[in-house]
């Protein structure tokens, strides 16, 4: 698998170099992908979907929380550490399994696509996460499995929220309402 797992991560990185743009157009996605996923749950919450806005973090928050305690039980080289590919991106020398930066814009993305409201929204996401994912691995900071341990850690995130819905339903609510309340004392500061 190791052996599988180096040869694909070659076969995506070998190109990098030949096209300054898409090089260019690769890093920008890798390196801020997750800070359009934030903006993607502002835009949300000021759309009144507050509900699957929190869900949303709510998943990403466990996904990259699964991913800590997978790096404490299991430690993967990058692929510069281990002197194969080309980086387009510094990145300090740590755990690549699985990346946190996927697991952060898939979780958010996979979390909308199981409500009715967000489901066009979110498979919209969900190519824009993934290509995040590959975009990872082009850039040489991931290798393949990395990504597809992101996609697994999200799903577990996806089912253990759901499943806990009905308890953070109550949550939601009174972050909502606490929302409302600071936004009307500020409001009414202002009048």
């Amino acid at each position: 698998m190791k052996q599988f797992n180096q040869q694909l991560f070659i076969y995506i990185n070998q190109v990098v170099g030949e096209n300054h743009l898409f090089d260019l157009t690769m890093i920008l996605i890798a390196k801020y992908m997750p800070y359009i996923f934030i903006g993607l749950l502002f835009y949300l919450w000021f759309d009144d979907k507050e509900h699957e806005a929190l869900y949303a973090g709510y998943t990403t928050t466990l996904g990259i929380v699964l991913n800590f305690i997978i790096g404490l039980l299991y430690y993967h080289n990058r692929p510069f550490v281990d002197n194969i590919g080309v980086s387009l991106l510094s990145h300090k020398i740590e755990n690549s399994f699985p990346s946190d930066h996927t697991t952060f814009v898939i979780s958010i993305a996979f979390m909308l696509l199981t409500f009715k409201q967000t489901r066009t929204i979110g498979i919209v996401a969900s190519i824009l996460a993934l290509w995040c994912g590959v975009a990872r691995v082009y850039c040489g900071v991931h290798y393949p499995f990395d990504i597809l341990g992101s996609i697994v850690v999200s799903i577990v995130a996806v089912t253990i929220i759901k499943l806990l819905s009905s308890k953070l339903n109550g949550l939601n609510i009174f972050i909502i309402s606490l929302y409302n309340k600071i936004l009307g004392i500020i409001y009414d500061r202002n009048n």
